[in-house]
C-alpha cells in the first residue's frame, strides 16, 4: 500500500524491499511517509516484516532494494551511530557495570560532549522520566519499569529527533505496561519527537499512536489513525487483527451504490457496506464489531434486517456483558453490551433476534 504525501516527510521508505536469502522477500515494496512529530506504530504478527523495517531504519539491517530517507537525506549507506537515532529495546541493553548516570552519559561521551554539558543533559533527561534520584544506582538495583525509563532516557539524552522502540514494554506486567504506555506518549508529545514503535499488541498500538501501520506478509495492509483502523478496516486481515470482530461468510447478490446485498451461507439476506467487493457473485466475509450488534427490539430500527440467534454463553465482565451466540452457523458470534440497569442478562439456550445498522457491517474480501 503506497503512502505518497511527501511534502513534510521526515522519515521515508521508498519501494523498500528486504530479503535475507536472495529469494524470499521479508519486506515487499514498502512505501511509507512520516511527518515530523508523529507517533507511528508498526503492528503485526511475528514474521510480518515490522521489526525488519525498524532495523533497516536504525541501520542494523540493509535494504535489498529501495531508499530510506531521514529529513530528505538518504541514509542507506550511513552507519547506525551516525544516524542520530535513539533506540529503545525490550531487554533495555543497559551496561550492568555502569551507574544509571554513566549509562546516560556514555552516548554523549561518544559524541565528544564536554563534562559539564553532559551532566546537565543527564540531569534534565532523568527528571524528564521521573528518575532524578536514581543516577547513582546500577541497573540491577532497579525494577523492570525503572530500567525501562532509563532505557528511554538514554534514547532521549542526545536530543535525537527520531526514537525507535522495539517491543519496549514486552517484559513488564500489565498494570505497569499500561502506565508506561501513557508515560511514553506524554514524553513524546511534550518533546515533539518522532517515534517509530514496533509491537504485536494491538491495544498498545491503538492507545499510543497517531497512526498505525498494520503489517502482514511483508506489506502494510492498512495505514490509518487508530479509530479508522478499528471502525473502518479495509480488508479481512485488518478486521480480524484489530480488536474483536464477528465474521459471517456469504456471496454478494447485488451492489447498489454504498449498499451491498449479501446472501449468507445459511440463506439469510443482509445489507452491508461494500468495502472490498466489486461485483455480484463474489465470495465475501462480512465483518461486524460486537458492540454494534443490538438485540433489544425497541432499539432496532425499522427496516434493519434481523437474524435469529441462540445464546450459547453469557459472561459477566464487570463493565460489560459478553454474550456468545450461534448466528447463521457461526458459533463464535459475540455481542458486547455495557453493564447498565436496563440490560437483560441473556440465559444460555434463549432464542433471540439480533440486528445492526447496514453501515456498521462491512463486506470484505473472502
Amino acid at each position: 500500500m503506497a503512502d505518497t504525501q511527501t511534502s513534510d516527510a521526515f522519515v521515508e521508505f521508498e519501494r523498500v524491499q528486504k530479503s535475507y536469502d536472495g529469494e524470499n522477500l521479508v519486506v515487499k515494496d514498502l512505501n511509507l511517509v512520516m511527518p515530523k512529530g508523529e507517533f507511528l506504530t508498526m503492528l503485526g504478527p511475528s514474521g510480518s516484516g515490522k521489526t525488519t523495517c525498524l532495523m533497516m531504519l536504525a541501520g542494523f539491517e540493509t535494504a535489498t532494494h529501495g531508499d530510506i530517507r531521514l529529513d530528505g537525506v538518504s541514509i542507506n549507506n550511513i552507519p547506525p551511530h551516525k544516524r542520530g537515532i535513539g533506540m529503545v529495546f525490550q531487554n533495555y541493553a543497559l551496561f550492568p557495570h555502569m551507574t544509571v548516570a554513566e549509562n546516560l552519559s556514555f552516548p554523549l561521551e561518544v559524541r565528544k560532549i564536554g563534562k559539564s554539558e553532559r551532566e546537565a543533559k543527564v540531569k534534565r533527561v532523568l527528571d524528564m522520566v521521573q528518575m532524578g534520584a536514581f543516577g547513582g544506582r546500577r541497573p540491577a538495583q532497579l525494577s523492570g519499569g525503572q530500567q525501562q525509563r532509563i532505557a528511554l532516557a538514554r534514547a532521549l539524552v542526545f536530543e535525537a529527533e527520531l526514537v525507535l522502540m522495539d517491543e519496549p514494554l514486552g517484559a513488564l506486567d500489565k498494570q505497569l505496561r499500561e502506565h508506561m504506555q501513557f508515560e511514553i506518549k506524554r514524553i513524546a508529545d511534550n518533546l515533539g519527537i518522532t517515534v517509530v514503535y514496533v509491537t504485536h499488541d494491538q491495544t498498545e498500538a491503538l492507545t499510543m499512536s497517531d497512526r498505525v501501520a498494520v503489517f502482514d506478509d511483508g506489506r502494510i495492509q492498512q495505514l490509518a489513525p487508530p479509530d479508522q483502523l478499528y471502525e473502518a478496516p479495509e480488508n479481512s486481515f485488518v478486521a480480524q487483527f484489530i480488536g474483536e470482530n464477528n465474521t459471517l461468510e456469504g456471496v454478494v447478490k447485488e451492489i447498489n451504490g454504498d449498499v451491498a446485498l449479501v446472501r449468507l451461507d445459511d440463506g439469510e439476506l443482509i445489507d452491508c457496506k461494500p468495502v472490498n467487493v466489486s461485483k455480484p457473485g463474489e465470495r465475501t466475509r462480512v465483518s461486524i464489531r460486537p458492540e454494534r450488534v443490538e438485540y433489544n427490539k425497541e432499539r432496532l430500527q425499522e427496516g434493519v434486517h434481523t437474524l435469529k440467534a441462540e445464546v450459547l454463553e453469557f459472561i459477566y465482565m464487570g463493565d460489560i456483558f459478553r454474550t456468545r451466540l450461534r448466528v447463521a452457523g457461526n458459533e463464535d458470534f459475540v455481542i458486547k453490551t455495557r453493564n447498565a440497569p436496563d440490560q437483560v442478562r441473556l440465559q444460555p439456550g434463549t432464542q433471540i433476534e439480533i440486528g445492526w445498522l447496514p453501515e456498521d457491517c462491512r463486506a470484505l474480501d473472502a
